[in-house]
């Protein structure tokens, strides 16, 4: 599946989201995504000194044995290929792991964050937005370029390498994301893409990111008891699509309550697709 190989998860005693993990930025008043260096370029009325970037609320200290529920299910789901077992892995990934959705959403902010670059980076290859000079991936330089050469330009402009397993996880959720925009949509062309084909992507991108890091986390357990390695890899598939269809689900949601990907919007609405999504799972919990 080109999933980078598990550990046995995040261990006790530690931050449930480490300190390198983006927070949530602020909303600009017209709606833009920004960083949260950003945030510092006006007076939010809070008591923080000037100059100096909100405070951020100190994350939960992870219990021990935070992942002994989740490694039974996910366990039971290896051997059996139980739905409701893998349903249940996946409540207590959440409701244990990380000690609930409120957390869960803190951890994978930058999915959010990664999301808002990746829509931005495909609204300037589709011309929907002037590249910055000297853009990587300014059209002008890409023309006559390969899809593989296209693709690993939007990976390097959106998410470098920073020795982070979540850069290495994003990296890869963004390629795969777009390997399968271009199989949904035979006929795109990533240098005009329409908007419904940008917004698969991010949609795309969100659920192979938290397929990702759950993978990394705990994705051992399915692999360890399966009946052998294909099984494994089989059972890890369907995992990864019960991911894809709870994101779709939370995506389609927000849609229709009006809220939609549009460009300054993106990594809000990711936001809450991930609060979504990760309700569902701990609604599972049992």
């Amino acid at each position: 599946m080109g999933t980078s190989q598990s550990s046995k998860g995040p261990g006790s005693g530690v931050p449930m989201v480490p300190s390198w993990v983006d927070d949530p930025p602020a909303e600009a008043p017209n709606g833009d995504d920004h960083s949260p260096d950003d945030a510092d370029n006006g007076d939010d009325g809070g008591d923080e000194e000037e100059g100096q970037p909100p405070s951020r609320p100190p994350s939960p200290i992870a219990p021990e044995r935070r992942w002994l529920g989740v490694r039974r299910s996910l366990g039971d789901y290896g051997k059996t290929g139980d739905r409701s077992a893998m349903q249940r892995g996946f409540g207590r990934y959440v409701r244990d792991g990380y000690g609930g959705t409120r957390t869960a959403s803190r951890r994978m902010a930058g999915t959010a964050s990664t999301a808002g670059a990746l829509g931005s980076a495909l609204d300037v290859l589709s011309g929907a937005r002037p590249p910055e000079p000297g853009s990587a991936i300014d059209p002008t330089l890409l023309g006559g370029r390969s899809v593989d050469e296209i693709m690993d330009a939007v990976v390097e402009a959106v998410r470098p390498v920073d020795g982070t397993q979540d850069a290495e996880a994003s990296r890869a959720a963004i390629k795969d994301a777009l390997a399968e925009m271009l199989t949904r949509f035979p006929d795109a062309d990533l240098m005009g893409l329409t908007a419904e084909q940008r917004e698969f992507a991010i949609e795309r991108f969100t659920a192979h990111d938290v397929f990702r890091r759950f993978d990394l986390d705990v994705g051992q357990s399915i692999r360890d008891n399966a009946p052998n390695a294909t099984t494994g890899l089989a059972r890890l598939r369907q995992a990864r699509d019960y991911v894809k269809e709870t994101v779709s689900a939370a995506f389609r949601a927000l849609r229709d309550a009006g809220k939609t990907l549009t460009s300054g919007r993106i990594s809000a609405v990711v936001r809450e697709a991930l609060q979504e999504t990760f309700d569902v799972f701990e609604g599972y919990a049992a």
